[in-house]
């Protein structure tokens, strides 16, 4: 059983939800990541996804578009973000998983990916641009590396394509709540219930809804029929507020835990 799988399990058996944190790996820099991973692991994260950088976010908005931006400017590479996964492992057990677009895994290697992020203490991948139906050899190295495969569904999904979803996934499904790229909103879409319910038709994987999620009252709604709630821009925004301050990734882990209703949390 993989990370993914027991810390869902441990939530379900206990009456909790999940906390699921986005960051953008390097931003502001990459010992500040390492920094967040543990800092967000303690806040009581469920997951964390970990961002890689890329030239071309078209999946995400101004926010963490410009995270990326940052990141880059360091220059470094996947070889250097899984080595600072790494040397986080050793103080966390928390799940972490890679979301990405295609381009910079294939330019590293699929084969070479899966087996190295296994070894780095990596649980799982999201690609935010490669399809089910393209994503066959993909999956297979993962699973043959004992990584989860994870897909993002959105309220335009056909039953068709959901029930595709359901059988080619592990660890558990992202909904999209609404149509559109990442960001932070004020209100969070009605369809992400409607998307919710549809999914558990043809999955039991536990269901995380992100996109536009951005506050305290957000979280408690979406944890009403969500397994998970994934917060990305708003922390993204603030690390982008805070920049390269010493006490960074502590002040991210406050904010992360003013956002958590632990009432409703392991």
């Amino acid at each position: 059983m993989g990370r993914i799988t027991e810390a869902f399990n441990v939530l379900q058996s206990n009456g909790g939800k999940g906390f699921i944190p986005f960051i953008t790996a390097g931003d502001p820099d990459l010992q500040t990541t390492e920094e967040l991973l543990i800092e967000l692991s303690n806040a009581g994260a469920t997951v964390i996804e970990l961002g890689v950088p890329f030239s071309d976010p078209m999946a995400d908005g101004p926010i963490i578009q410009r995270a990326s931006e940052r990141a880059l400017k360091h220059g470094f590479g996947l070889a250097e973000l899984l080595a600072t996964v790494a040397r986080a492992r050793q103080r966390i057990t928390t799940p972490v998983i890679l979301f990405s677009y295609f381009n910079p895994l294939m330019q590293f290697g699929v084969a070479r990916l899966a087996r190295e992020a296994q070894q780095a203490g990596i649980d799982g991948v999201l690609v935010t641009d490669l399809t089910p139906e393209e994503s066959t050899t993909f999956a297979a190295e993962l699973k043959a590396n004992g990584l989860d495969m994870i897909f993002l569904v959105a309220p335009t999904s056909t039953d068709a394509r959901l029930q595709l979803i359901a059988k080619q996934a592990s660890g558990f499904i992202y909904a999209v709540s609404r149509a559109g790229v990442t960001g932070t909103r004020e209100t969070v879409s009605a369809e992400a219930e409607k998307l919710v319910n549809r999914v558990r038709r043809f999955s039991k994987l536990p269901v995380a809804v992100g996109f536009g999620i951005s506050n305290r009252s957000q979280v408690v709604d979406v944890l009403r029929y969500a397994d998970a709630v994934v917060v990305g821009s708003a922390i993204v925004q603030e690390l982008e507020r805070l920049g390269s301050e010493s006490d960074t990734a502590e002040r991210i882990g406050k904010f992360a835990r003013d956002l958590i209703p632990m009432s409703d949390m392991l």
